[in-house]
């Protein structure tokens, strides 16, 4: 029987065999993106409230928000990106061309919680800003496959897309689209319908599986299998079907999914975002990175 005040509701205490788990988990996946040349970095966890609004599309209305005793307007960080494009903007001298980073830390959102996921939850991420080349994307998927093997989870796949392939469509409809692994055709149409599309405009859900691979992918995952020996439909897989929701890629994106088929709940994800950094550097860095959601992944080696 509980005695003391609760946690508020998506917020929990880490047990010691929990944490004892999650600093093993950390460590594994922090000497391979050692190997693979990220170097740690740490931000706050409050942000100016500007810093990260107007950078997540429809999920800004999860941001924890609050005005201080100065009336500054400040935030908890929904993700740990945004606070790197922050950081990046104001050292650019650390781009010798590129700056590779990776970074633990707690992220907030005003979600529903779910299994794996927290109002306030753990990611990995890593990154490298100051490149376009599709080498660095190949780099990011082949260290998050190399990371999620090192702790022993053998069947995960990384599910690659390339954010060309939605050119031209709504938000809205993107999102639907990124939906249709978890609730099908039929429940991403009707979710659109009640939005208010028409039929016209949900014909898009039929023919998203037959998108194929962009050139810049068919380049990735020639480096892939040439430069990391990863062998696709056994360490990655194209789903047509991915498009992740936060707006700010631009274009491969990628999931990791514990058994290598769409339909799995992710145990991290990310992709390439050309022009979040040049929203406070006054112009255009590229960079590409990744998240592994440490919760998820000690829960799945936990069964």
């Amino acid at each position: 029987m509980k005695r003391g005040p609760l946690t508020p509701k998506g917020f929990r205490d880490i047990t010691p065999s929990l944490a004892k788990k999650r600093r093993e988990v950390i460590g594994k996946i922090a000497e391979v993106l050692e190997e693979f040349g990220f170097v740690p970095l740490e931000t706050p966890t409050l942000e100016f409230a500007d810093t990260l609004l107007g950078k997540y599309g429809s999920e800004e209305r999860l941001i924890y928000q609050f005005t201080d005793r100065g009336g500054r307007s400040l935030a908890l960080r929904y993700d740990l990106t945004v606070p790197l494009a922050r950081y990046v903007a104001n050292n650019l001298s650390l781009l010798k061309p590129t700056f590779s980073r990776y970074q633990v830390g707690q992220v907030f959102r005003g979600e529903k919680p779910q299994k794996g996921r927290y109002r306030e939850s753990t990611q990995f991420d890593f990154d490298t800003a100051g490149s376009s080349d599709l080498q660095e994307d190949t780099k990011v998927i082949a260290a998050a496959i190399s990371g999620i093997r090192k702790l022993g989870i053998k069947n995960s796949q990384m599910a690659i897309n390339d954010r060309a392939n939605f050119q031209g469509l709504s938000p809205e409809i993107i999102r639907a689209i990124d939906k249709i692994p978890k609730i099908g055709k039929d429940g991403a149409k009707k979710e659109l319908a009640d939005k208010g599309k028409s039929t016209e405009e949900t014909k898009i859900i039929d023919e998203i599986e037959k998108r194929q691979p962009t050139e810049n992918l068919k380049k990735i995952f020639e480096l892939l299998e040439k430069t990391y020996q990863l062998k696709e439909n056994k360490d990655f897989f194209f789903d047509p079907t991915l498009a992740r929701g936060l707006d700010y890629y631009t274009g491969s994106i990628f999931e990791l999914k514990p058994k290598g088929i769409p339909q799995d709940l992710s145990i991290g994800g990310g992709g390439r975002y050309d022009n979040l950094i040049g929203i406070f550097a006054g112009r255009q860095i590229p960079a590409v990175g990744f998240s592994f959601g440490i919760d998820r992944i000690v829960e799945l080696l936990s069964t």
